[in-house]
């Protein structure tokens, strides 16, 4: 072998190398757009709960306007604050996110993604509101939300929106329709936890695309 073969070989070493990394991620990352799922009945694999007073109903629906047709993951009742997460996660840095539709609410017209979940009254959570116009990110501990940090964004009711947070320590950085909205360092929670999607008091709200991972 001739010195000449050496930047060739190794380029081709560097270009698996990345392509394994990017395997790899893509690997850690899921899914869950609700198509599979039975319409009228709460999702499998889903703690379908709230925190606080009230009744929240989480259902699996048909929505002709879904980005994966034909179902999403509909919250039509009320409560304090209607949390619906996935049983089997346990993330401690990753991702999580989520396309949203706001239908309806006169108090509230929000959706939300929260994660380190430890229990339906201890979590973070980040999201947007269809009548605030904002982006707020909070933590809830023993059942009382805290706000931390907000940002005014366009949140149109009747469409579809992207929520994303990346959690990494004590890092958290919120993403609105791919735009950065906001970071904020916390260290309430620490732990690992579970990842899910979160509305406020009569927020009719749908879901699709729920896609978390770690890292």
């Amino acid at each position: 072998m001739t010195l000449g073969f050496i930047p060739e070989i190794m380029g081709q070493s560097l270009c698996v190398l990345i392509m394994t990394t990017m395997a790899t991620a893509l690997a850690a990352a899921e899914t869950v757009n609700f198509d599979d799922m039975k319409a009228g009945a709460q999702p499998p694999s889903w703690t379908a709960t709230q925190t606080g007073s009230g009744a929240a109903k989480w259902s699996v629906e048909k929505d002709n306007s879904a980005p994966s047709k034909p179902n999403v993951l509909k919250q039509s009742g009320q409560a304090t604050f209607p949390v619906c997460f996935k049983t089997d996660t346990n993330i401690k840095n990753g991702f999580v996110q989520v396309e949203f539709k706001p239908i309806a609410g006169k108090e509230d017209q929000a959706g939300g993604v929260i994660w380190r979940l430890q229990d339906a009254n201890n979590y973070y959570i980040a999201r947007a509101n269809g009548l605030e116009n904002n982006v707020t990110i909070y933590h809830t501990i023993k059942g009382k939300r805290t706000e931390k940090k907000r940002t005014n964004m366009k949140v149109v009711s009747g469409q579809w929106h992207t929520l994303r947070v990346d959690f990494n320590g004590n890092h958290f950085t919120v993403m609105f329709d791919g735009k950065k909205a906001i970071e904020w360092d916390d260290e309430t929670f620490k732990d690992a936890g579970k990842v899910g999607v979160w509305t406020k008091a009569d927020s009719v709200t749908a879901f699709d695309n729920f896609t978390y991972g770690s890292r």
